[in-house]
């Protein structure tokens, strides 16, 4: 794909509205040098030189749609207090559209990274995952049905937090029965069964290997995986994201898979949180703006291995891509 067909592309991402409903989450980063150990215990002492906030989980994958171009409207639950105060700050200043946010009595989920160097020495995490019940689901479940007939297309991003459900599922699906609206999924283990109809799953090989139940350990296994995924879910298609080796898209095609594999372009790798985050918001973007799911895979591959080079929860741009396939044009 040449430098023109990409500036087309992203010049349809201005007019694309995407809900996204899913996990939020509010990353904490340190960040600071290892130069000893401590006396008291045999652990790492970091003397801290920043301190920063960041969008995850669902909040960071509608970051990204909005790094590339597009309109993200965030769907899911927060909590009070600083830290929610905090992430709604953020959102603003990324200019992500808060209108389906759903206060709770819970705690905002705040995931805290201790980085030494280029190195994360420690993660800690402040989360309730109890779903809503009573009253407060049947409000919120209220709300995404009235939200969705605004958009073109949906992004579940589960975190296992308590926000997606098979109610939610259900909301989802049959609004996408009716009116063909696509749903792309970032599964978890554990939740597969609720994905059952959805237009595009994004797993990693991990997620691939248990939502499948086959343990991939060569390209003969990941084919059945990805062959197994989409009889099982009944869905259009599915990415296995695989790390160093790439990712490889399944299609429906006239009664057929269609598969294709896609090396890795990451030349570089200090971090790969939120790389999944990454790749659904993009291959979604671009799908929805007119390419086939073979391009919007490329573009994504290409934005996954742009954010894993850089330290802690990323985005990628359209001039980055640009960049990219400037200087490696047989990508």
């Amino acid at each position: 794909m040449d430098r023109k067909q990409l500036q087309q592309i992203f010049r349809k991402f201005k007019n694309i509205k995407i809900l996204v409903v899913g996990d939020i989450i509010l990353d904490r980063y340190i960040f600071g040098k290892v130069t000893r150990i401590s006396p008291e215990a045999p652990v790492p002492v970091v003397d801290v030189y920043e301190e920063s906030y960041r969008l995850g989980g669902a909040a960071n994958v509608a970051n990204n749609i909005v790094s590339l171009g597009g309109k993200a409207y965030l769907c899911g639950i927060i909590g009070k207090g600083q830290t929610a105060q905090i992430l709604r700050e953020l959102l603003t200043e990324r200019g992500i559209f808060q209108d389906f946010l759903f206060e709770d009595q819970r705690k905002t989920t705040v995931k805290t990274r201790v980085i030494g160097g280029t190195q994360q020495i420690v993660r800690f995490d402040i989360e309730e995952k109890r779903r809503l019940e009573g009253k407060a689901k049947e409000r919120f479940l209220l709300m995404v049905k009235e939200a969705l007939r605004d958009f073109d297309a949906v992004i579940v991003s589960d975190y296992k937090k308590g926000v997606v459900s098979e109610e939610l599922l259900k909301v989802l699906i049959e609004y996408k029965r009716k009116n063909g609206l696509f749903i792309a999924v970032d599964p978890k283990i554990g939740h597969f069964r609720l994905y059952k109809n959805v237009s595009l799953i994004t797993p990693n090989l991990t997620e691939a290997s248990h939502g499948a139940e086959i343990e991939i350990k060569d390209e003969k296994t990941l084919v059945k995986a990805g062959h197994n995924l989409l009889k099982k879910l009944s869905c259009e298609a599915v990415l296995i994201t695989r790390g160093e080796e790439g990712m490889s898209l399944f299609e429906k095609v006239d009664s057929q898979v269609k598969v294709t594999h896609l090396p890795t372009v990451a030349k570089k790798v200090f971090d790969v949180t939120g790389a999944g985050d990454t790749v659904i918001a993009t291959i979604t973007l671009v799908y929805t703006a007119g390419s086939s799911l073979v391009e919007a895979a490329k573009i994504s591959n290409i934005a996954a291995g742009i954010v894993v080079g850089k330290v802690g929860t990323a985005v990628a741009t359209p001039k980055e891509i640009l960049q990219f396939s400037k200087l490696h044009p047989h990508v």
